[in-house]
């Protein structure tokens, strides 16, 4: 029972490892945090169970292939100090399959969420409400410097 217990937190360990030093990381997570927001917290939009399912699992994909691509990177840095020709195309691949993945859930989002009266009744909240949108307008520059910066305090490689 204790090594199943290890095996979570190394689990969990390069989970946040990937966050505090990936950039990409953190643009995957920002973006699936105001999505999941926006579609929790309400109604604007109309989505069946099957839809949040996919969007789910579009998201849990791209920030696995993003894992994969952060382990790939780093054990080919790992291999040498100088990178061959095969690890310039382990790394390419590694960061293509993320593009790809990306890209697929960026379509898969826009099949099930573009609905322009969700957007045009979030619009209308918004200017309703303009301390909120405020508040919206601290978040997003908050995310724009944990994208870029990461978390405060925190130290890169």
């Amino acid at each position: 029972m204790k090594d199943l217990a290890k095996s979570f937190v190394y689990a969990f360990n390069g989970i946040f490892v990937c966050i505090k030093k990936e950039r990409n990381m953190r643009i995957h997570l920002t973006f699936c945090a105001y999505m999941f927001y926006f579609l929790g917290v309400h109604d604007w939009f109309e989505v069946s169970r099957t839809q949040y399912a996919i969007l789910f699992i579009v998201s849990a994909s791209v920030i696995a292939a993003e894992l994969f691509n952060t382990a790939i990177e780093r054990a080919v840095d790992h291999a040498s100090f100088e990178i061959t020709e095969n690890g310039r195309i382990a790394k390419d691949c590694a960061a293509g399959a993320v593009l790809v993945f990306a890209l697929f859930s960026i379509a898969c989002g826009i099949a099930i969420l573009w609905q322009p009266d969700a957007f045009r009744a979030m619009f209308a909240y918004y200017k309703e409400h303009l301390c909120f949108l405020g508040v919206l307008a601290v978040c997003i520059t908050l995310s724009v410097i944990f994208i870029f910066k990461g978390f405060p305090g925190g130290k890169k490689e």
